[in-house]
């Protein structure tokens, strides 16, 4: 297993997957047009978050009586996954556990991430199972793709927009030293509309724990839009960072630990718990829009 790349295409996108984090590292329009965030102020372009969505207090894990580190956003962004097809139009990966793995975190897991172009966009799978005949695996998963902001020379940061597939008037997380705090945050969206600036984002992402919406749309007033969808997540971040020229559109099922929250792993919020054999399936989509 090396950290090649694997490069697809259907006509109208090309795609770039690194065996390094199963990370999408490039996804380009038929001009050539990078949509994809290429690095720089935050290295990264579409990390896979596993076993863990944001932070665990002190970084650590109770599990069965033992303590284990666990980073942001967990180890799997880090490990060469294994290829398990390439084709013209798309890849499948894997990441299975390994001695390495089980140091860090000690459950028998199998991620694989499918990706694939069709004439309605990029198409991103995931499948978690639990391999163990026995064992409980207790873990979140979640995406983290970033896009350029603006996506068009000659238009303005500011003129973007999000509008949701239906109105997101609840309440959202907030973050204290990376950890869900008590407090809630009152929504800025208004309606479906969320107008797009770097203050959103001075205080970390915008978390909603409950989206109403599996859709939304990336656009400015007048201009090419990007069209995200996703499907299994329960939760959405978005993230920037100030001053920057990225947008991360993120669904997640879990998230960081509440700061009060000082018990085992298994009863932290948001965990899926795959019983024996049991998996777990998620994906998210995007394609480009031409504007007016």
């Amino acid at each position: 297993m090396t950290s090649e790349s694997h490069v697809f295409s259907n006509g109208q996108y090309t795609a770039r997957v690194a065996a390094l984090g199963a990370e999408l590292c490039s996804l380009c329009d038929h001009t050539g047009r990078e949509l994809v965030w290429n690095g720089g102020a935050w290295p990264r372009h579409s990390p896979v978050l596993f076993p863990i969505i944001g932070r665990l207090r002190d970084n650590h894990a109770l599990i069965d009586g033992l303590d284990y580190t666990l980073t942001q956003h967990g180890f799997a962004r880090d490990r060469l996954f294994r290829w398990v097809e390439r084709s013209e139009t798309g890849c499948e990966l894997v990441l299975e556990d390994d001695p390495t793995s089980r140091a860090l975190f000690p459950f028998a897991f199998s991620l694989k991430l499918s990706y694939s172009l069709n004439d309605k966009g990029l198409h991103v799978r995931y499948s978690l199972t639990n391999p163990d005949k026995t064992g409980i695996l207790h873990a979140s998963l979640g995406a983290h793709p970033a896009f350029v902001w603006p996506l068009q020379s000659g238009i303005r940061k500011t003129d973007y927009v999000i509008d949701f597939e239906v109105p997101e008037p609840g309440s959202l997380a907030v973050l204290s030293e990376g950890l869900i705090a008590e407090d809630e945050r009152s929504s800025p969206v208004q309606g479906t509309r969320l107008k797009l600036e770097d203050s959103l984002f001075k205080d970390d992402a915008l978390i909603f724990l409950h989206p109403a919406s599996r859709s939304l749309r990336f656009h400015p007033e007048k201009g090419d839009a990007l069209a995200f969808s996703w499907h299994g997540f329960e939760q959405l971040g978005l993230w920037m960072k100030p001053g920057s020229d990225f947008l991360c559109i993120e669904p997640w099922q879990g998230y960081a630990s509440p700061t009060g929250f000082d018990g085992p792993f298994e009863q932290k919020p948001g965990l899926l718990h795959l019983q024996p054999g049991e998996s777990w399936q998620a994906g998210w989509s995007v394609a480009l829009q031409p504007g007016s």
